[in-house]
């Protein structure tokens, strides 16, 4: 690039002023980055813009997508729901190497915009690329790398930009639209599907369809901007600088589901051998009820303790019950507490009646998990039995 010292000496200044005017042939452009399977956050690709003058010597990339591990109680912020990301101001070919280099196709979407629109447009990103103003608390669906995007033309241009949804054909839900990237990485899918409750089952209108880059370049293709008094289409003409070539599945042979019918088996011979001996495995029962359990309690935290809006009312919690934890060590004790009888039974009855309306709740859970949930209602049921048959002894 002829003018690269100049951009990296302009960097800096980018990042605190207001005040950089772009020439007239200068363009900006709405980048498009496709996914990467090798990571769950790079599945669903990624958004940014890139403002390129070269007449002033400049080319930037403004990216939405940063976040620093060195911030101030950066875990605790992850956990709960107080992740801050931030805009972050890079030169463009450094940006375009990495995605290549990953094998990320670039496709990029020069916005057909007058003189005055783009330095509108490029003043809003100044501003936005200030200290005071890069923040902002990330959600997963409503407000992420690719969402504000959008968001900066909208705000930008207001009324002037127009969007129509009218061609997305499908009436899919913001978990059946997360899963059309998870098909590699069946472990990532489920832990989502685990991990977040009834607000992921809401059927996404097609603005919110953009919360997934692939979905803000087909929104940016049937948007309008007035110009001049007249509407005209958003997009001038797309440029696809990488094509990327082909990757190998990269899906694990060893999915959730297999484990989950591999413990199914484990679990039906235990109790196959149990009955015809009258005996109790403790162990197995406290460690399966037990791990269940915690993970309920962490779903239950996930909903009332944090932030994270999508984690909400998660039906999951009909099988990972928290009470399973501590109760479960109760088997443990050599005169077991009468109550554990009724506990049992009432917790194979509601795994009896999930797995009945498994295909129609509200909330999609994942079927990987229908072994496991076949489990804890059959060895529930055993110990119920168990405890009946044995309560005299």
């Amino acid at each position: 690039m002829k003018n690269i010292w100049l951009l990296f000496i302009l960097l800096p200044l980018i990042s605190n002023s207001q005040n950089l005017k772009l020439s007239k042939d200068a363009d900006i452009h709405i980048l498009t980055c496709g996914p990467y399977q090798g990571e769950l956050y790079s599945a669903f690709g990624h958004s940014a813009i890139r403002v390129k003058d070269h007449t002033n010597g400049y080319d930037i990339l403004y990216n939405y997508g940063v976040f620093d591990f060195d911030q101030p109680n950066f875990y605790l912020n992850f956990a709960r729901g107080h992740l801050n990301y931030k805009l972050g101001v890079t030169e463009y070919r450094r940006f375009r190497d990495y995605y290549i280099y990953y094998n990320r196709y670039i496709h990029e979407q020069v916005l057909n915009l007058s003189h005055k629109q783009k330095q509108k447009l490029f003043d809003f990103l100044q501003w936005n690329a200030l200290p005071e103003n890069q923040y902002y608390l990330y959600d997963y669906f409503y407000d992420n790398c690719a969402t504000r995007v959008r968001d900066a033309l909208v705000k930008t241009f207001e009324d002037s930009i127009q969007f129509d949804g009218s061609y997305i054909g499908t009436n899919y839900s913001i978990r059946e639209l997360t899963d059309l990237y998870l098909k590699q990485q069946p472990w990532g899918d489920i832990g989502i599907d685990v991990c977040l409750g009834l607000p992921m089952d809401k059927v996404a209108t097609p603005y919110e369809y953009m919360f997934l880059p692939d979905y803000i370049e087909s929104g940016f293709n049937h948007a309008t901007i007035t110009r001049n008094g007249k509407k005209l289409p958003l997009v001038k003409k797309t440029i696809v600088t990488y094509d990327s070539t082909p990757e190998q599945d990269q899906a694990s042979t060893i999915t959730p589901f297999i484990i989950m019918a591999i413990l199914l088996i484990i679990g039906v011979i235990i109790t196959y051998f149990g009955y015809k001996k009258n005996k109790l495995y403790v162990g197995f029962d406290v460690l399966l009820f037990s791990s269940t359990g915690l993970i309920g309690w962490l779903l239950l935290l996930l909903w009332l303790a944090t932030d994270h809006n999508a984690a909400a009312r998660n039906l999951n919690l009909l099988w990972a019950v928290p009470f399973h934890f501590p109760i479960a060590l109760l088997l443990f004790m050599r005169k077991k507490p009468t109550f554990l009888k009724k506990y049992f039974g009432a917790i194979s009855i509601i795994c009896l009646l999930s797995l009945l309306s498994w295909a129609f709740l509200p909330q999609q859970i994942n079927y990987a998990l229908v072994p496991l949930a076949v489990l804890l209602g059959l060895r529930a049921f055993y110990i119920q039995r168990h405890l009946s048959e044995n309560e005299t002894a």
